[in-house]
């Protein structure tokens, strides 16, 4: 399986990253299989940065259905007003410009949002986000009395952890060993050993038990990379700082994030890693590493 170079490379985006595979996730969540003659197109997002991200996995089935999914380790109630920027700029690449202005109405795949959850806190195992909880209260404003909100979007979040959403795992190899390997990589954290070492036990563990297992060794140094690279210690930082900052207790939250940021690249460095690649990871200067 090539991993699609000019998207953002993750493990999840590439595991999925063939019609195949995305036929065994859809059809493991909604529970209904798709034809093996129904075809499936890969849309996602090639070079497109919203908001500093690129969506996961974005396909259409049989030209009719439009389908977003995007995996999170941590739910942000935002998600419905994020997925709007996506499906928009989905629409653009997949409808023809001419058609947008003709008189006839064009018909458009229907969407879909689907949301995997696999961190490390308690999360129902479905739960359903909509942008219409997000609309400020107009009342007074004597604008139209209808309960109905004139916009809205509906992503279904469900949670992919090991426990949860049996059936759905069940129907789907390719994301119970994803699920797997996740959950090994939360299991070695919570036993307080570094980021580095729970991502090589946990490779280790899924490869020893035939999970994932050629995909893994295929893709070796990559897979590492790409989970250091989900482990977005900037923008937790970010966060931090400005939810700390309102708090009062900027300072103290934000050296304990950059202690995480140190301990990465140490780690990094130890194993050979080029200062170049440990920057990109750690979001350190390329002064700091070499002061550590």
């Amino acid at each position: 399986m090539e991993p699609n170079r000019e998207h953002k490379s993750s493990v999840f985006s590439t595991l999925f990253n063939n019609p195949e595979a995305l036929r065994e996730l859809y059809s493991a969540i909604e529970g209904v299989p798709i034809p093996p003659d129904m075809p499936i197109d890969i849309n996602t997002l090639s070079n497109v940065l919203i908001r500093g991200q690129l969506n996961d996995v974005s396909f259409t089935v049989d030209n009719r259905l439009v389908v977003l999914i995007e995996h999170q380790s941590t739910i942000s109630e935002n998600l419905p007003f994020r997925l709007h920027d996506y499906i928009g700029h989905v629409y653009r690449k997949i409808v023809d410009y001419e058609k947008r202005f003709q008189r006839k109405l064009e018909k458009i795949p229907k969407p879909e949002f689907i949301v995997l959850y696999n961190g490390n806190e308690a999360y129902p195992e479905h739960k359903i986000l909509r942008l219409s909880d997000a609309f400020m209260d107009v009342h007074g404003l004597k604008l139209s009395e209808s309960n109905e909100p004139p916009l809205e979007l509906i992503v279904n979040v469900y949670n992919i952890n090991q426990g949860y959403n049996p059936e759905i795992l069940k129907k789907s190899v390719i994301l119970n060993s994803y699920s797997i390997l996740i959950s090994k990589i939360w299991e070695y954290r919570n036993n307080k050993i570094t980021l580095a070492e729970s991502l090589e036990h946990a490779i280790k563990y899924c490869i020893n038990n035939n999970i994932l297992k050629d995909f893994l060794m295929k893709n070796g140094s990559e897979v590492y990379s790409w989970l250091y690279g989900e482990y977005n210690v900037e923008d937790e930082i970010a966060v931090v700082k400005r939810e700390a900052r309102e708090d009062g207790h900027a300072e103290g939250h934000a050296e304990g994030y950059l202690k995480g940021r140190e301990e990465i690249a140490r780690n990094l460095l130890a194993e050979g890693s080029t200062f170049e690649f440990v920057q990109k990871i750690s979001g350190l200067s390329i002064d700091e590493i070499k002061k550590l």
